[in-house]
């Protein structure tokens, strides 16, 4: 029973297997058919699409060849009008170049006629000189016979005569204008000078370079050489002093070439013998509070000075340094008391004379401060005056004063003259400075030098201590109107090649003298 089961089965399995198949194959050939139905009406549409689209394209071609066309002939319409308006304008360029070249033709012919009127006056000229210079030539052989002299002795003769006339004339007008300014400045000039110097009350004379420290007792000296000169050692290595210890009694002499060091060492070693404590430690302390001491002395001189004068705005390290020329001394003077007087003397004369007297006065104080470098650093105290001054920004005419007191440049202001004239004063008048003897009389012998070196002087003598100098002539070489010139010639001889205080009077004598012996 199961096997007619499994049999059943089986064909019942097999039958629907051929019925599937054979549904498939009829499924698939009615697909095929609705397939190439449908393919055949798209290759039928895109043929129309196709064909459509040939003639839309071959209407717009149409179009556009239609288009070119017209365009064509528009751009050749323009281009025609152009070129024919090129064309005239070139034609009218080419009457105007036409018309240009005839315009030209016609100068350079009206040149070329001028030209030759010009070579036939140039020749008619060229004649005419010629002419004349053979009349010249024979003037000048009539001259000579007639003169006996040739041209070239002629005109040597003539330029020394001129010479001599010029000279002559020179001197005399030399003569009348320092006769003319003598006259109307000599008295105003005496009452200025005289007036400052009046005004101007001098405190000091001079004052010595080396300081003394007078001692209770000549054992005193041996306490501070101390043992094995430890004591001396230690002082003059602090100060840069060198102490002198000799036989004079109950002093030690204090030598140094700054006196600010000097002033330091003076202070400590009369406190050291006051204190009677002297060793090398207490020597260290004592030169230290000398040196604060100096230095707000300094300080408050130089304070003092701007504050006399009466002058403000000032930098402090101008101030310092206006305060060491309080240990600076110029041949005897002190310095910062000549730059007071200076500034003094400066103030009064501006007054007198119509100028700035703050200005005066601040360039009298300022003139010699390079005075206060010059022991430490290179170079001349105007040169370092005016580097400092012009460091601390100070008035460009203080620093020409400055730099023109002594000569070096030419003084172009009114404030370097009245500071020049007030330096002068200060500096020369008498006992204000001393000079030893051996540079005095040299200075003498050199005065006469430079005066006898000039031609035609017989003799000279330096006279007033060398304020003046008597210069004696050959009347035979020296007319009277070359006085003049020799005393100028003899005067800036001197200006540029001494140094002295003050100024010097050169006074030229000439004498005649006739003979006769009666027998």
């Amino acid at each position: 029973m199961s096997d007619i089961l499994i049999g059943l089965a089986i064909g019942l399995a097999a039958g629907l297997l051929v019925f599937g198949f054979i549904g498939y194959k009829l499924g698939e050939k009615h697909r095929k058919k609705i397939a190439e139905g449908v393919i055949g009406s798209a290759e039928d549409e895109a043929k129309r699409i196709v064909s459509e689209a040939y003639k839309t394209a071959e209407a717009r071609k149409k179009e556009s060849i239609l288009e070119g066309k017209d365009e064509i002939h528009r751009l050749r319409s323009e281009s025609d009008k152009e070129v024919r308006e090129r064309r005239k304008e070139i034609q009218r360029q080419e009457r105007r170049i036409q018309q240009k070249e005839e315009a030209l033709d016609k100068k350079i012919e009206n040149f070329e006629k001028k030209e030759e009127q010009l070579n036939k006056k140039s020749k008619t000229i060229e004649e005419k000189l010629n002419e004349a210079n053979d009349l010249r030539k024979r003037q000048f052989e009539i001259l000579e016979r007639i003169s006996g002299l040739t041209a070239e002795q002629a005109k040597q003769q003539l330029l020394d005569g001129l010479e001599a006339e010029l000279v002559h004339e020179k001197a005399v007008k030399i003569l009348d204008i320092e006769q003319q300014t003598r006259e109307e400045s000599e008295q105003r000039a005496r009452e200025i000078i005289s007036l400052a110097i009046q005004r101007c009350a001098a405190d000091q004379v001079s004052e010595a370079t080396v300081s003394v420290v007078a001692l209770p007792n000549d054992e005193m000296k041996g306490r501070i050489i101390g043992r094995e000169g430890r004591n001396i050692r230690a002082i003059e290595t602090l100060t840069g002093v060198d102490l002198i210890i000799d036989d004079t009694p109950e002093a030690i002499t204090l030598s140094c070439f700054d006196p600010v060091r000097r002033e330091v060492a003076r202070i400590a070693l009369e406190r050291l013998i006051q204190d009677g404590r002297i060793h090398p430690t207490r020597i260290e302390d004592m030169i230290e509070k000398a040196r604060r001491e100096v230095e707000a002395t300094i300080k408050s001189e130089g304070e003092r000075a701007v504050l006399e004068v009466g002058i403000t705005s000032i930098h402090p390290e101008l101030v310092k340094l206006i305060g060491r020329l309080r240990y600076r001394t110029s041949y005897g003077q002190n310095v910062l008391n000549h730059s007071l007087e200076v500034a003094y003397i400066a103030g009064v004369m501006a007054s007198e004379l119509g100028t700035d007297p703050v200005v005066a006065r601040r360039a009298g104080l300022l003139h010699d401060l390079g005075k206060a470098l010059d022991h430490e650093m290179e170079g001349s105290h105007v040169d370092l005056g005016v580097e400092y001054a012009k460091k601390y920004k100070e008035n460009d005419i203080v620093v020409h004063a400055i730099h023109a007191h002594h000569g070096d440049v030419e003084a172009k202001t009114v404030t370097a003259c009245i500071v020049q004239a007030a330096d002068a004063i200060s500096a020369a008048r008498p006992g204000a400075r001393r000079e030893n003897l051996e540079n005095y009389i040299k200075r003498l012998q050199r005065l006469e030098e430079i005066a006898n070196s000039f031609e035609g002087v017989e003799r000279s003598f330096a006279i007033q201590a060398g304020r003046e100098i008597r210069v004696m002539v050959k009347p035979e070489s020296v007319k009277d109107e070359g006085m003049i010139l020799v005393a100028r010639e003899i005067c800036q001889k001197i200006e540029s090649e001494l140094e002295y205080p003050g100024q010097i009077k050169v006074n030229i004598v000439r004498e005649s003298r006739a003979v006769e012996y009666a027998k």
